[in-house]
């Protein structure tokens, strides 16, 4: 999973100050249970503070403002222990290239494809997700005993004809040829239970029995996610 958020929606006051002019930035490793307790005491605070701080040990501080009944206020400090990522480590940490796809097609209602994923995994470890430059998504589950697929039509496909990654797309040449890939069900259905943001696009992008990628854009957050295809 590889998430994005724009400074300029969630800070007013901003200072980075990366390892050096060319390389301005910080690699940092948190346990996220740590930074999701500490933010949940900031949802009715007046001011929240992070910062990057040393305190005999790399620690990621969050200063909560917090204003009582009588209207004073008091700052409430939580100091997260963080791990630096050196220099010669973060090639590990960067954003995951999206190999080139086959097919690129928006998504149905995320909680009506949970909801079918959800009846059906009880058949199968393993979903086949397909799907074509029509707008056409299926979702099947193939064993010895029973084959059984769910069909989603008319969902268009992202204008994406000008991206590289698709000029020699099954997409573009065969509009309706199916590209697939067979993916983990428990990990499809992680990726559709753990959705907390309502998205204004979601985009699943197929690498034929290779990977699936699933885009997530809202206005302020973007989610990547990829599930590897099983052979």
């Amino acid at each position: 999973m590889w998430c994005e958020l724009s400074q300029g929606n969630f800070f007013d006051e901003y200072q980075m100050e990366g390892v050096s002019a060319e390389q301005n930035e910080i690699y940092l490793e948190l346990v996220p249970e740590n930074l999701s307790r500490a933010l949940k005491m900031a949802q009715n605070a007046k001011t929240v503070k992070i910062k990057l701080t040393n305190k005999q040990s790399p620690c990621l501080t969050v200063a909560v403002e917090l204003i009582s009944l009588s209207g004073s206020s008091r700052i409430v400090t939580h100091d997260l222990p963080v791990k630096i990522i050196p220099r010669r480590l973060w090639n590990d940490y960067r954003e995951p290239r999206v190999p080139n796809f086959d097919v690129s097609i928006y998504l149905p209602a995320l909680k009506t494809m949970k909801n079918v994923v959800e009846r059906m995994k009880n058949l199968s470890n393993f979903m086949v997700i397909e799907a074509n430059g029509n707008g056409v998504i299926n979702l099947k589950i193939e064993t010895d005993l029973v084959s059984v697929s769910t069909h989603f039509k008319d969902l268009g496909n992202p204008p994406w004809a000008c991206n590289e990654a698709t000029q020699n797309s099954t997409q573009e040449k065969y509009p309706d040829k199916m590209s697939e890939a067979r993916v983990d069900i428990r990990k499809l259905l992680q990726f559709l239970a753990g959705q907390q943001v309502n998205p204004t696009k979601a985009i699943c992008n197929i690498s034929h029995e290779r990977m699936v990628h699933f885009l997530l854009m809202h206005e302020e957050v973007s989610l990547q996610y990829f599930i590897p295809a099983h052979a």
